[in-house]
C-alpha cells in the first residue's frame, strides 16, 4: 500500500509514519513543518520507502501532485491550538476545514478511495450525555476548533456518498506519549522548571478530562480500518476513565519530587471553549476487539519522562 500522511512530522503523524513503514508500506509524508519537527522523522528519512514533501495543504497543485499513486490517505494535519481559537477565528477554518476540502478534491482527482481522519471529542461541545456516544444529540459548538472539525466530518461523509469513497473518522480524546509538544503536561512541566515553588492552573483545577496513550490510539485506528466495513465509520477513541486536572498535577509533581503552591485562575473552564467534562463512550471501538493497554496515569508518566529526556522541545523548534 502507498499511504499519504498529512501532518507527518507532528506528534501523532510521525508515530503513524513509523508504524506504516514497519508494516512494509510505502509512505509519502506531507508537512509544512510549521509545528511539526523534522527530527521526529529521522528514522523514516533513512528508509527508502519514505518520501517527505515539505508543502502546505493550502497549495492545491502540490497536494494534487503528491496524491498520485496513493491508495490510502491518513489526514492528521490540523491547527490544534484550541485555546487560542478566538484570537484567530479564521485559522481553524483554513487549516482544518479548507485543507480537508483540498485533500478530498485531490483524492477525487486521482480516484483515491480511502481516508482516515483525526477528528476530536471537542465536536460534542458541552455534552449532556456522559459518557458521550457517537450518536448523541449534537450540541451547540463551543470552540472554533470543534466546529471546524465537525465541518470536516461532514465534507468527508459527503465525498464518501458522492464519489464512492470510504472514510474512517476518529473522535479522539487528548493523546499523550512520546513526541508530545503541547498540552497541559507540557505547560505544567515547563512552568515547574522555571519556578518549582508555584504552579498556576487555568480554571479551578476540577475540569475532568480523558486521555489516551499514542500507541493505544494507533492500535485502535489500524484495527478499525482493518475490521470496519462501513462506507463511513465514526468512532470515539478514549479510555474508560477520566481524571481531574488536579489529579494530573498530583502525578506530575509526585514524579518530579516537587510540592508547589497551586494558584488558580478560577471558573470551571480554563479558556473559551474548554469543556469542563470530556468523557467518551468507546464501546463501539471496543466491539471491534480493541482495548487500551495503558492507563491515563501511565500515559502521563511516559509523556513526562520523554519531556525530561528531550527538554529541547520546551525551548521551541530544533
Amino acid at each position: 500500500m502507498r499511504a499519504l500522511v498529512t501532518g507527518a512530522a507532528g506528534f501523532i503523524g510521525s508515530h503513524l509514519v513509523d508504524r506504516l513503514l514497519a508494516e512494509g508500506h510505502q509512505v509519502v509524508g506531507y508537512d509544512n513543518l510549521s509545528t511539526g519537527q523534522r527530527i521526529f522523522l529521522d528514522n523514516a528519512l533513512n528508509n527508502p520507502h519514505f518520501q517527505l514533501i515539505e508543502a502546505d495543504l493550502l497549495e492545491e497543485s502540490s497536494l494534487t501532485d503528491a496524491m498520485e499513486g496513493v491508495d490510502f490517505v491518513w489526514h492528521l494535519a490540523a491547527n490544534a491550538d484550541v485555546r487560542f481559537g478566538t484570537d484567530h477565528p479564521r485559522r481553524d477554518l483554513e487549516q482544518n476545514t479548507v485543507v480537508t476540502s483540498n485533500v478530498l478534491e485531490a483524492m477525487r482527482c486521482h480516484e483515491v478511495r480511502n481516508i482516515a481522519f483525526s477528528s476530536t471529542g471537542s465536536i460534542y461541545g458541552e455534552a449532556e450525555v456522559i459518557p458521550t456516544p457517537e450518536d448523541c444529540p449534537m450540541p451547540v459548538q463551543t470552540s472554533f476548533y470543534g466546529a471546524s472539525k465537525l465541518a470536516c466530518e461532514g465534507m468527508i461523509s459527503a465525498y464518501c456518498e458522492g464519489f464512492g469513497m470510504r472514510g474512517w473518522i476518529f473522535r479522539f480524546v487528548s493523546i499523550l506519549g512520546e513526541r508530545y509538544t503541547h498540552g497541559h503536561i507540557f505547560d505544567f512541566y515547563r512552568k515547574l522548571l522555571i519556578d518549582p515553588s508555584t504552579l498556576h492552573i487555568l480554571g479551578n483545577g476540577r475540569q475532568r478530562k480523558s486521555y489516551l496513550y499514542i500507541h493505544d490510539c494507533l492500535d485502535a485506528m489500524f484495527r478499525a480500518v482493518d475490521r470496519s466495513p462501513d462506507a463511513v465509520t465514526v468512532l470515539n477513541l478514549g479510555t474508560d476513565e477520566y481524571v481531574e486536572v488536579n489529579d494530573s498535577v498530583d502525578v506530575i509533581t509526585e514524579h518530579l519530587h516537587m510540592t508547589p503552591t497551586r494558584t488558580y485562575a478560577g471558573g470551571e473552564r480554563g479558556w473559551i471553549g474548554d469543556n469542563p467534562f470530556i468523557f467518551l463512550d468507546c464501546r463501539r471501538m471496543q466491539d471491534l476487539g480493541w482495548q487500551p493497554r495503558q492507563t491515563i496515569r501511565d500515559g502521563i508518566l511516559k509523556t513526562l519522562t520523554w519531556l525530561q529526556q528531550n527538554q529541547w522541545v520546551l525551548e521551541g523548534r530544533r
